[in-house]
């Protein structure tokens, strides 16, 4: 796992030397925010744009990773805080009590992934041409996204978090919902899916949720190991079959 983290370091510094990758500073109220805005050289039409919602630990090598990849397409990219300055988790018990901190309170989570998007709109995105997207704790914000009416026109959960309390009124969701699952996904058990299923279907939204054969949670993420027996690990196939919809995905909402 060592010569691993290093070896990501070294792509890492290796791919971003060619790109325009900023860190951003903004604010929600007088918490200082710190997000990663990523400009593409080579701009597609309409100028679409992707916020990036990290899993529970924040801003990642993951989430800049998929950054950059979007940015060399052609997509302005930024990756938002959820969490702010001097409240990053330092280990996964923090990361834990952290994201489920902000499960609980969906209108702070809401108020966190706005601001972000309003960012990502600065940087010269075409706001008619916007899609969320999120891993983990990320996902279950991108359909937060969705669930709170942000004018976006697609939101994607790769391997995210589906439920919602039960008292939470069910209205209709306007952007297109794309769900990568896991399926042998333990952390999402099968009553949450069958109840964000029913949810969609009374949102009358326009939705398809794709299953992964031998996946577990954190399929997307080659730092989660390979061993499925532990309920998080990477999966090769998975993460090229699911980046492969999210491609046809962008190029469906935001033809």
């Amino acid at each position: 796992m060592k010569n691993y983290i290093t070896l990501t370091a070294i792509f890492l510094f290796a791919a971003f030397a060619h790109a325009q990758m900023k860190n951003v500073a903004y604010k929600d109220g007088a918490q200082k925010l710190n997000g990663v805005a990523v400009i593409p050289e080579k701009r597609i039409k309409n100028a679409p744009g992707i916020l990036i919602l990290p899993a529970w630990r924040g801003i990642d090598n993951h989430s800049k990773l998929v950054a950059e990849k979007l940015a060399k397409q052609g997509y302005f990219v930024f990756i938002a805080d959820i969490y702010g300055e001097g409240n990053y988790p330092k280990d996964n018990t923090e990361a834990g009590k952290m994201a489920g901190q902000y499960k609980k309170d969906v209108v702070a989570y809401q108020k966190r992934i706005a601001l972000a998007l309003d960012q990502l709109i600065m940087l010269g995105t075409n706001k008619e041409k916007v899609v969320v997207i999120g891993y983990c704790f990320g996902g279950t914000g991108a359909l937060e996204a969705a669930r709170s009416g942000m004018q976006v026109k697609g939101v994607v959960s790769f391997h995210g978090g589906l439920g919602k309390d039960a008292t939470r009124k069910t209205t209709a969701i306007k952007p297109k919902v794309l769900v990568c699952h896991g399926a042998d996904d333990t952390f999402v058990p099968e009553d949450e899916i069958k109840g964000f299923q029913k949810e969609m279907h009374d949102a009358k939204a326009d939705w398809q949720m794709i299953y992964y054969a031998n996946a577990v949670h954190a399929f997307t993420e080659p730092e989660a190991g390979n061993d499925n027996s532990k309920g998080v690990a990477y999966n090769e196939k998975a993460d090229k079959r699911s980046w492969q919809h999210f491609m046809d995905f962008l190029e469906e909402v935001l033809e």
